[in-house]
């Protein structure tokens, strides 16, 4: 037995635990009101499935919005499933929720961000209050035109992305003495 309790790991198991438990009620019941997710996640986690010309596209992280179209969501222990319109072309992916690096409902301002200790190996440090949530790294489902864009550019993309960045972080450090 140790003599130190793991509140990493524990917080750790929590919060991925939290998106679990989101996940499955929009697979069940569909996102309420004006919800919505931008997930980023570490496209070389082991577990990951998602074609080759994203992993190319993507060498490091994604980030995918559930929104306004998805299909197929399915939720397990370990992660999520879904499919997501590419340029007219639907792709499903796998994605673990150990391989999660921020979870954002903007609608909300809610967010959490999973820091990595080394870049493809998991470990819990939740942002202080002075970080920010990172930009989106990947494709931003676009429904009006079913086509990703970019993170930057547009002034909708902008709107985005202050919104995302106003998003709520939980912080062990107010927890600590």
């Amino acid at each position: 037995m140790s003599d130190n309790i793991d509140y990493g790991n524990l917080m750790h198991d929590a919060m991925r635990d939290l998106i679990r438990r989101v996940l499955e009620g929009v697979a069940s019941n569909g996102l309420p009101g004006e919800h919505h997710f931008f997930i980023n996640f570490d496209t070389h986690h082991s577990g990951v499935e998602l074609a080759d010309w994203m992993r190319d596209r993507f060498p490091d992280d994604m980030t995918i919005v559930l929104q306004h179209w998805f299909e197929n969501l399915s939720v397990d222990e370990n992660g999520f499933g879904v499919t997501l319109n590419f340029g007219d072309a639907p792709e499903t992916l796998y994605v673990p929720y150990d391989a999660i690096n921020t979870f954002v409902d903007p609608s909300v301002e809610f967010g959490l961000r999973f820091e990595m200790e080394d870049a493809h190996h998991p470990d819990l440090h939740l942002a202080g209050d002075d970080a920010d949530v990172p930009e989106e790294a990947g494709p931003v489902e676009d429904p009006e035109h079913k086509k990703p864009k970019s993170d930057k550019g547009s002034d909708d993309d902008k709107a985005d992305e202050d919104s995302h960045k106003d998003a709520e972080i939980v912080s062990l450090d107010s927890f600590r003495k």
